[in-house]
């Protein structure tokens, strides 16, 4: 890979921290566990469409990492992990479906994804079925989201604001 492949891939990844944390800052206006904007998926709903899944996993993995290190919540890694997973999975699949001028719908698929592993994480870890009464809230926020960071990625594709193809 060369270099400045990489340095592009670093500087997305750091984008998507620097908005992780400045969302960590934001009260929530919504009481419930897990429901959030989720602004640093704008940029990996931006790599699912514009580098590899190699490359955009890289992404992905390194801010849920790095983003439970600097937010100080270590526990918080099995949630985001298995909800970022799930999420780029389905959307990587989605990707050879869904077209560029549509990729919003790939972030909903994501969002409820993502909702959907760490509602799995939760009742692992939790040992009970009763957290699943706030999935239904998380699909609807998530859903929300989903839209917006979808929109805002394919608003950014469009306009090429943020690199120009390699």
């Amino acid at each position: 890979m060369k270099a400045r492949r990489i340095t592009k891939l670093a500087l997305l990844t750091a984008v998507a921290l620097i908005i992780f944390i400045i969302e960590l800052q934001i009260p929530n206006i919504i009481p419930i566990p897990g429901v959030k904007l989720g602004l640093a998926n704008i940029v990996t709903v931006y790599a699912v469409y514009k580098y590899s899944a190699k490359e955009t996993a890289a992404i992905v993995l390194t801010r849920v990492l790095l983003g439970a290190i600097f937010g100080g919540n270590i526990a918080a890694i099995m949630y985001s992990m298995a909800g970022a997973v799930m999420c780029l999975v389905g959307m990587l699949l989605v990707k050879r479906i869904v077209p560029l001028k549509y990729i919003w719908l790939s972030s909903i698929l994501g969002a409820i994804l993502h909702n959907t592993g760490q509602i799995i994480v939760a009742v692992l870890v939790m040992r009970s079925f009763a957290v699943i009464s706030v999935y239904p809230f998380l699909l609807t926020a998530g859903c929300i989201a989903g839209a917006f960071t979808g929109l805002c990625a394919q608003f950014l594709i469009k306009r090429g604001s943020l690199e120009k193809t390699d």
